[in-house]
């Protein structure tokens, strides 16, 4: 009942997402214009994004090398596909689905194979967290002032800018510091940081924590750590590639630049982690919204973020299912040869 509750719950909020995305939208105006598409550059995106996947099921081998496990690349594959098809029908699906699959194809048992799951997210979390970082620093003019526009209009209530100076950036300075002294002042109080760990939010918090710390330190037990580091950033860079590439598939964004580029891959990415499958309007609001400072009408980056959800998600529809038949045809294969035993 919990899991069917939370099923309808994650269904309602991408269904209302989608609704609040395209209420002023013209859909048959935005079919005629993936019909115009230029359709070479989603194959290459197709091709872009089947590679990103690979690599990240080589980077996951690795990662279970040191536990005395070395999967076949190909299963390894078929199970990370497996985990994103799960994943566009329940959400947090993925993780248990690529697991539970790679263990009928390989006998891993699942809870060694997660708690590489787990690590592999950890560094995957640190990386967005760095190109987060870097998207500002590169684009601090036009994020900043989007953010801060933004807020003033709410801030004066009005529509208008707040007067007086640059009121985000001064609040932003002021919940910093004031977070820096609160830091310092748990750090060195032992009873008000045994207190604090009573509270099953700070728990979970500082249980994150450490399990980015435990995350960052088992790349020393890797056989090959530069190697892992290489597909690491292989990833990311094809992940990039992937949704950069269909910028040239629709005349309004083909001369949208690479930095447009890096604001996508990590909106995109913030997008897709919202309780809904496969993030699905969540990633729509936030892609279309950003993609006005880049000199797209919200219509455009609206068709934008629907062009290049939609053709990640059919293409990982199809591939998912594919990759599920397979796993079915393997199981058929290796359960005849025991049929035939047990029944002479």
């Amino acid at each position: 009942m919990k899991s069917a509750l939370r099923y309808i719950i994650s269904l309602g909020l991408a269904g209302g997402l989608i609704w609040f995305v395209f209420k002023d939208i013209n859909l048959d105006d935005m079919l005629k214009r993936f019909a115009q598409a230029d359709w070479r550059w989603m194959a290459l995106s197709c091709v872009l994004l089947i590679g990103a996947h690979i690599t990240r099921a080589w980077r996951w081998g690795m990662l279970m090398e040191p536990l005395g496990y070395k999967p076949n690349l190909l299963n390894s594959t078929i199970s990370v596909l497996t985990g994103y098809f799960a994943n566009y029908i329940v959400p947090r699906m993925g993780e248990v689905t690529r697991c539970g699959t790679l263990y009928r194809l390989e006998k891993i048992p699942v809870n060694l194979s997660f708690g590489t799951v787990v690590a592999e997210r950890i560094f995957d979390v640190i990386i967005l967290l760095g190109l987060i970082g870097l998207n500002f620093i590169l684009e601090f003019d036009r994020l900043s002032s989007f953010f801060t526009e933004m807020f003033q209009s709410k801030i004066s209530g009005n529509g208008q800018p707040a007067a007086g100076p640059n009121l985000f950036l001064i609040i932003g300075g002021i919940v910093f510091l004031v977070g820096i002294i609160a830091v310092i002042v748990v750090l060195r109080s032992a009873s008000l940081r045994d207190k604090l760990m009573q509270n099953a939010v700070i728990q979970k918090i500082a249980g994150f924590l450490q399990g980015m710390l435990e995350g960052l330190l088992s790349v020393r037990k890797l056989k090959n750590p530069g190697l892992f580091f290489l597909s690491t950033a292989m990833i990311w860079i094809l992940y990039y590639l992937v949704s950069y590439v269909l910028f040239f598939c629709i005349p309004e964004t083909s001369q949208l630049g690479l930095l447009a580029g890096l604001t996508l891959l990590v909106v995109g990415s913030i997008g897709m982690t919202a309780p809904t499958q496969g993030g699905i309007g969540a990633y729509h609001l936030l892609v279309g919204s950003v993609m006005v400072l880049y000199g797209l009408t919200q219509k455009d980056g609206i068709t934008l973020a629907t062009f290049i959800h939609g053709t990640q998600m059919l293409f990982m529809l199809v591939v998912g299912a594919l990759a599920f038949l397979f796993v079915l045809v393997q199981n058929k294969a290796t359960d005849e040869p025991v049929a035939a035993v047990t029944n002479p």
